[in-house]
């Protein structure tokens, strides 16, 4: 199929997007299957975003339903599900876009904490999806789930240890859903967008590592992403939406069960550092480095 059938196969679908009103991410979701003929019904916790998303969308001409759900709340989800059921007897896509973390080491947190990292990063993903599933198997062509992970689903992330583990859940949930979902031909996937702009600037580092970056003056946050993307820089928005695109559009029909990274490379090069002072590609700093650290 190529990319113009596939675009006109997209027009007049219905998505459900979790969390897609406000953040960079989720709106930007949004407006990316808005802007691709997608009839949209989004929920969010964020009321200004979820006023201010109506009339973007009408604007380009599309149309969409914003309602008001926080995810961490089930029965609040559980509303949100049953008001698209009202809306609609069937949707085509569902994008769960909603996640979080403050980093800190696992002693300092606490069983509140835990219960908050599992719900935002695994439990409502569950909840939304057996939601969905029953207008998803109503759609004439199958349908397309996309769960957002992270990188840290598939490494030990240290300080990141309770969210690391419930993105895990996520991805390896969403690869069994896959297959037990396959002969009905509705594909589910994970988009893990690792670093980026947006994800820098929702509080994921603590206040202290933002407090050292900036006493090193307003260009470190770039320079050590230079040091660990490969491409030099992380993913745009606008990229991080093209990678949902393709995951919920006939281009990706057979493809299920799987994460799509779009992370400059930074999945693959798994540790492997560009350091500087000489040193290249290694996952630890060499002669280079320790001396211009040691100055």
């Amino acid at each position: 199929m190529g990319l113009r059938a596939a675009a006109e196969a997209m027009r007049g679908k219905i998505a459900v997007v979790v969390g897609g009103a406000a953040g960079h991410i989720g709106r930007g979701v949004t407006l990316g299957l808005i802007d691709e003929g997608v009839e949209v019904i989004c929920c969010d916790n964020d009321r200004d975003g979820l006023a201010a998303i109506v009339p973007e969308v009408e604007a380009r001409g599309g149309t969409i339903t914003a309602l008001y759900a926080d995810v961490e709340d089930a029965a609040s989800l559980d509303a949100f599900y049953d008001a698209v059921a009202a809306h609609t007897d069937h949707i085509d896509i569902l994008v769960n876009v909603p996640g979080g973390v403050a980093r800190s080491l696992f002693e300092a947190t606490t069983r509140e904490s835990h219960a908050r990292d599992i719900r935002l990063n695994y439990g409502y993903v569950v909840d939304s999806c057996h939601r969905a599933l029953p207008l998803l198997r109503r759609s004439r062509n199958g349908g397309a789930i996309v769960n957002f992970t992270t990188i840290e689903a598939h490494r030990g992330a240290a300080t990141f240890a309770v969210y690391a583990g419930a993105k895990a859940a996520t991805t390896n949930f969403s690869r069994a859903l896959a297959v037990e979902l396959g002969k009905d031909m509705i594909r589910v996937n994970c988009l893990a967008s690792d670093t980026s702009l947006a994800r820098a600037s929702n509080a994921a580092l603590a206040p202290e590592d933002f407090a050292r970056l900036a006493e090193l003056g307003p260009d470190a946050l770039g320079q050590s992403i230079e040091f660990y993307v490969p491409q030099k820089r992380p993913p745009t928005v606008e990229e991080v939406v093209d990678g949902v695109v393709f995951l919920v559009s006939d281009l990706s029909r057979t493809v299920t069960g799987t994460t799509l990274h779009v992370d400059g490379g930074t999945w693959a090069a798994f540790g492997f550092l560009d350091w500087p002072e000489g040193d290249s590609f290694m996952p630890a700093p060499l002669g280079g480095t320790l001396k211009r650290l040691s100055r």
